[in-house]
């Protein structure tokens, strides 16, 4: 671009010299004895090419001018935002993910719900022996108190993390009502989605938190009803002699 200009630039100026050259030659050198011919409509012409050719430089001049100022507004528009939230946001949903990942017992992982549920939620475990049924309700009842205190870990993570989502939003929204051109604009608002991510991701983090100690608390009230059920069967058959089935109706 800056050679565009540059080559502009000394055309007006070779269009402004050929036009005082042409205005020079046009005087009559006829003269004699000092005397001067004066030529009205040559004169007149040589005036008008002049005129011409000043209107004709005025208007490279606009047009260098307007261009200086498209390739200023393009550098504005090309300037990157001098703010980012982004390391402030990754060390946010770190501290949350850290704290998913300290929780006790039963771990966020498919493969260790199932493996724990089998072993102390259903089947042979709420039907063992007496030491076993006391074990696995003691393991049940740990499990779910170290659900609820992750629940509420998770939630004062969360919570801390308002302050700095709120200095992070300021500083965002700072630096989108000073942006000087579209690319800084757009890149604030990139980062305000960030930020709308991650507390999304927050959100996430503590809905299932709280479900998770919610359904393990349910499950362990559901197996402390089938060992009840079981301890009474064993009961009753010693004691009397009922079958499964009469042991349910009593029960019920």
């Amino acid at each position: 671009m800056k050679p565009n200009i540059l080559r502009r630039a000394m055309l007006a100026g070779a269009i402004a010299t050929s036009s005082m050259i042409g205005i020079t030659a046009a005087t009559p050198a006829h003269a004699q004895f000092g005397g001067i011919v004066y030529d009205p409509t040559n004169y007149a012409q040589n005036v008008l090419t002049a005129a011409r050719s000043l209107q004709q430089v005025n208007n490279q001049i606009q047009q260098i001018q307007q261009q200086a100022t498209s390739l200023v507004n393009e550098a504005r528009n090309l300037a990157s935002l001098p703010f980012s939230s982004l390391q402030q946001l990754q060390q946010q949903v770190q501290r949350t993910q850290q704290l998913l990942g300290e929780a006790q017992r039963i771990a966020y992982d498919v493969q260790n719900v199932q493996q724990v549920f089998n072993g102390r939620y259903k089947g042979a475990a709420l039907t063992g022996t007496h030491a076993q049924m006391v074990a696995n309700a003691n393991a049940r009842w740990a499990d779910s108190v170290g659900a609820f205190e992750d629940a509420l870990r998770v939630q004062a993570g969360v919570v801390g993390n308002i302050d700095g989502a709120r200095t992070t939003m300021d500083g965002l929204v700072t630096s989108s009502q000073s942006a000087t051109g579209a690319l800084q604009a757009a890149q604030a608002g990139n980062q305000l989605l960030a930020l709308q991510s991650q507390q999304l991701a927050d959100l996430t983090a503590l809905l299932a938190a709280q479900g998770r100690a919610q359904a393990l608390d349910s499950a362990r009230n559901a197996a402390v009803e089938a060992e009840s059920r079981e301890r009474l069967r064993r009961f009753l058959t010693r004691s009397t002699g009922y079958q499964p089935g009469n042991a349910r109706m009593f029960h019920d």
